[in-house]
């Protein structure tokens, strides 16, 4: 039988979604997929080369639970030369993806009831690694209106005395917001004030802004704050290296012994191969990574103009990472051809997977009525996939007498 914590924790909704759609593919159905999160470019000749050559040399045994010292070191290099953060080797870990790596950050600092703050709209594995260790998430609502960005004063007020963590993802997933130097000091200081509360910056879409918004980190910004942030990064998105599961992060020696503690009991070490494969991405050429910016920039633009043909649907265009996030409040209510209601972003998404197109409701991330859009595919796949949504919402009728400023993101009760 389950524990009582798992049986609290609900599925992730976007797992939901990949399955109706696997289930679809295999029955023959054609899907265009924008839902998925991550780059479809390959991973750069120099970095296989290099997990070539470790193979070659062996380079195929344990390592230590929290990474390699050729890792650590080049992380630490990564930090001083992108953020201008500066660790001691005992300060960085390295895990099997920045998202365990996350998961297991709270873990070791979390006791059941502490309570985590996290704006909404909210990556869903954020709240449920906060469930896992069951404690309690606090959502924190942003709007389109504001760029989705924190509110200082709403942040002090959501904080008490049983808050244990602050939680921030910039550029965001999903809307692609990207936290400016100004947001991140105002949101210093309010931690100034409250001395008991932790960080946790997810930057994994760092190297994927677009100008004129420029990147900033939160240990960059507040340098004081610096003993009680873990800024975690990775080579997923920007890198390409999904498949090579290595995140890693820097931060105070408190925490980060805490994390080689759990590792040297649960996880062992991550993979030898992806390892050496990371340091030749972190040390070798990064030119590559503005280049591939542009041709996301290209495509969001793409896609919003593909997007401006679908009466009922709109998207701000957003600073970072590879997803729109598109209000679709105009088709609520509205009864698709099968007879059912749409009542919610996920009844929308089952509709359009009808229609051909794969997409991720904005339940999935507390915040509704809203679909995300991945843009990291193909031209002809976005221009596809973007007209079969607009048959699909065609299908539904619009009077055209929506007004997006009456939709408000409201969160779900999926807790």
């Amino acid at each position: 039988m389950l524990s009582e914590t798992m049986r609290r924790v609900p599925a992730s909704p976007i797992g939901a979604m990949f399955e109706r759609a696997t289930e679809l593919r295999s029955r023959g159905n054609n899907l265009i997929d924008l839902s998925l999160g991550e780059p479809d470019f390959d991973t750069p000749d120099h970095i296989r080369a290099a997990g070539i050559e470790a193979i070659k040399a062996g380079v195929t045994r344990y390592t230590a639970a929290d990474g390699t010292a050729a890792l650590k070191d080049a992380v630490r290099r990564k930090f001083a030369r992108d953020n201008q953060l500066t660790f001691e080797r005992s300060e960085v870990v390295i895990a099997a993806g920045a998202k365990p790596l996350i998961a297991s950050a709270m873990q070791v600092i979390l006791n059941p009831g502490d309570k985590v703050i996290l704006s909404t709209p909210a990556w869903t594995s954020h709240v449920g690694m906060a469930q896992v260790c069951a404690a309690t998430p606090v959502f924190l609502e942003t709007s389109e209106y504001e760029a989705y960005r924190v509110d200082a004063a709403r942040l002090e007020a959501a904080i008490t005395s049983e808050t244990k963590l602050l939680l921030l993802c910039s550029p965001g997933n999903p809307t692609g917001a990207v936290a400016s130097p100004e947001e991140l000091g105002a949101i210093a200081e309010v931690l100034r004030r409250h001395p008991h509360v932790n960080v946790i910056s997810d930057d994994l879409y760092e190297h994927i802004v677009f100008s004129p918004a420029t990147f900033a980190t939160l240990a960059q910004v507040a340098p004081d704050l610096g003993d009680r942030v873990l800024t975690v990064n990775g080579l997923s998105k920007a890198y390409a290296m999904t498949g090579w599961r290595i995140g890693y992060a820097g931060g105070p020696d408190w925490w980060t012994s805490g994390l080689r503690a759990l590792f040297s009991q649960t996880s062992g070490g991550p993979c030898s191969i992806s390892q050496a494969a990371a340091v030749a991405a972190l040390d070798g050429p990064q030119e590559f990574l503005g280049e591939r910016c542009e041709v996301y920039r290209r495509r969001r633009d793409l896609a919003l103009s593909e997007l401006s043909k679908v009466p009922g649907l709109k998207a701000p265009a957003p600073q970072g990472a590879f997803f729109l996030y598109v209000d679709c409040g105009a088709f609520i209510g509205k009864r698709a051809p099968n007879g059912g209601v749409i009542a919610s972003s996920s009844d929308l998404a089952d509709h359009l997977l009808v229609a051909g197109v794969v997409t991720v409701p904005g339940a999935a991330f507390y915040a509704d009525p809203f679909l995300r859009l991945s843009v990291a595919t193909s031209d002809e796949n976005i221009v596809e996939g973007i007209r079969r949504i607009g048959v699909g919402c065609r299908q539904l009728g619009w009077d055209g007498r929506h007004d997006t400023k009456s939709v408000g993101l409201r969160r779900e009760t999926a807790l």
